[in-house]
């Protein structure tokens, strides 16, 4: 009897993970789509901060602190570090996941799936710390 009885736990036990897991997986894939809709829609978005000496110093700092341990502090990331994807450049002129203000911010905020190599940063800067960033970044972009 108490072995039907472990066996029977075991086999809910087993059902109850399956359940959470799918679950799991439901709500990421909810999340992974709620994140695209972000991306086109802000697309429009204009930058809020503007690029005066003040706030570019301020996203100069921000970025040391918190992007150049895997963009270098040039900005041009690439084969030296060992993140695996490399950390793409951020001087270039074209990015692979938009290059307008808004597409930065979005992607400096809520990262960039499926993947999440760049990882979310809105839990931890202010969306006036990333607007910075983005005027700072504008400062090393090669013309």
């Amino acid at each position: 009897m108490t072995s039907t009885r472990t066996r029977r736990g075991a086999v809910i036990a087993g059902l109850c993970s399956i359940l959470a897991g799918a679950s799991l997986q439901a709500r990421l894939a909810r999340d992974a789509r709620a994140v695209v809709v972000d991306f086109q829609s802000a697309a429009d978005t204009k930058n809020p901060v503007a690029a005066t000496p003040a706030s570019i110093a301020a996203g100069k700092q921000t970025y040391v602190r918190t992007c150049a341990p895997c963009h270098g502090t040039s900005g041009e990331g690439g084969p030296g570090n060992d993140l695996i994807p490399a950390a793409p450049d951020l001087t270039d002129a074209m990015w692979d996941h938009g290059s307008t203000d808004a597409a930065i911010f979005t992607n400096i905020k809520e990262g960039i799936g499926p993947d999440f190599n760049m990882t979310p940063f809105k839990d931890r800067l202010k969306d006036e710390e990333i607007w910075n960033i983005v005027n700072y970044l504008r400062t090393i972009a090669r013309k």
